[in-house]
């Protein structure tokens, strides 16, 4: 075996787990059950709202269920999980709320999955994502090598009480924080309330995490469009409250990503916010930055990173903008809008022509080291169920790959680097 010809140690930066959703009642506090009952009451109005708001199809649920019925059962059934992880080539996971995504039948208690927001009512809030917590913990510890388990962490409410759970939840064996994308009515993410937070999140090693899904439904009405040319850009938007605030100078071990909202936006907005940072001449007239010691690019290298869920050629046309390091691929196992159950087919369709030094990245030791995952105690598993890259149509002279992409190398981040942006052939 050599470095061409290895198998791929593959680690999912995006998946979900989740019981149906009635089955919480054990790990929920007993004070809240009554609360409980009333949020199964309204399943089915939540449901058909979804159905007539067009953010469910019910043709579509009809078919993917009757499909897939088997491999659904992996959201919470970890005999059957273990089988379809293997199926797709994928040797470990880090592991978020909600396995279904189409009928909503194993949200969260009170709604605190995808859906987790500074709307919601504090102490539901608190109780829903412990019970997931609690349940999530007993999932992943029967294979603790092959999952990460991602807490819900409603952060905007009594700091003392977060922090409390941000040390529960890592003393139970998970490994990250999924934190609500929307703050509503809450304190914004740069305030420095939340500092003891970042600082708890960095003390245990335990990345913070947003997760498309939550949006303000309300304002769309039917227009489904406006919903999903938005959906991404919410989970995004705390990037930048962080950052302008001085929260990753202050807290230096803290990592932050974003989920499932691709990547695509990610070089421009690096490269808007370098040249603001630089002083370019639309921003001369501003204020200096003085929570910044560095380019926001460098905080990106050193804290940021993207769960680029179903990553796409584009997005990897742009990798050397965003940072090789900086892209964590996911297959989304269970949801229907991933890659699974055609993941080895898609690999192939998308990496085909990308070295495969940087494939390895991309596909699983990136996500090793953010997450904390064993690359030793995986090695067997990936020998034995991970795509080789010829599998992936990569050929084992790897040298015209590599001189196909060398311009793009060497250009990297134009602004900084000072060469021609490739694709229009301007100064930056």
């Amino acid at each position: 075996m050599t470095e061409h010809s290895d198998p791929y140690l593959i680690i999912s930066s995006d998946c979900h787990a989740g019981l149906p959703t009635e089955l919480y009642r054990p790990y929920l506090d007993s004070a809240f059950h009554r609360d409980f009952d009333d949020f199964l009451g309204q399943r089915d109005a939540r449901r058909e709202e979804m159905t007539r708001l067009g953010v469910r199809n019910e043709a579509f649920a009809a078919k993917w269920f009757e499909d897939n019925e088997e491999g659904l059962r992996g959201g919470w059934d970890t005999a059957q999980r273990l089988k379809e992880l293997d199926g797709d080539g994928v040797a470990a996971e880090v592991v978020f709320p909600d396995a279904d995504a189409v009928d909503s039948g194993t949200a969260a208690p009170f709604g605190v999955g995808l859906g987790l927001s500074g709307d919601q009512d504090p102490r539901l809030g608190m109780a829903g994502a412990r019970a997931h917590n609690r349940w999530l913990a007993e999932f992943v510890a029967r294979h603790s090598e092959r999952h990460c388990g991602v807490a819900l962490l409603p952060v905007t409410g009594e700091v003392d009480e977060v922090v409390a759970e941000i040390h529960r939840a890592r003393d139970s064996g998970l490994g990250a924080l999924m934190i609500p994308s929307m703050w509503v009515d809450k304190a914004p993410y740069h305030d420095r309330r939340y500092d003891p937070v970042w600082a708890a999140a960095a003390e245990t090693r335990m990345p913070v995490v947003t997760h498309s899904g939550a949006a303000p439904r309300h304002e769309y009405g039917d227009h489904l469009g406006i919903y999903v040319s938005e959906v991404t850009w919410w989970p995004a938007r705390p990037l930048w409250f962080l950052l302008w605030s001085g929260a990753f100078e202050r807290h230096p071990g803290l990592r932050f990503g974003v989920a499932e909202s691709g990547c695509w936006w990610l070089p421009n907005q690096l490269w808007f916010m370098d040249r603001l940072y630089l002083g370019a001449h639309g921003g001369k007239k501003l204020s200096p930055f003085a929570e910044l010691k560095r380019p926001p690019s460098e905080y990106l290298d050193r804290q940021v990173f993207v769960c680029a869920t179903n990553t796409k050629r584009r997005e990897l046309a742009q990798r050397y903008e965003i940072g090789v390091d900086n892209i964590l691929w996911g297959s989304d196992f269970p949801h229907p809008e991933g890659t699974w159950p055609d993941t080895r087919g898609w690999l192939k369709r998308t990496f085909h022509d990308i070295p495969v030094s940087e494939t390895r990245r991309i596909l699983g030791l990136a996500a090793a080291e953010v997450f904390g995952f064993d690359t030793a105690k995986l090695a067997p598993l990936a020998r034995r169920v991970g795509p080789t890259p010829a599998e992936l149509g990569q050929p084992d002279d790897q040298g015209p790959v590599e001189a196909s992409w060398a311009r793009s190398r060497e250009v990297g981040r134009h602004w900084l680097t000072g060469h021609d942006f490739p694709a229009l052939g301007v100064s930056p």
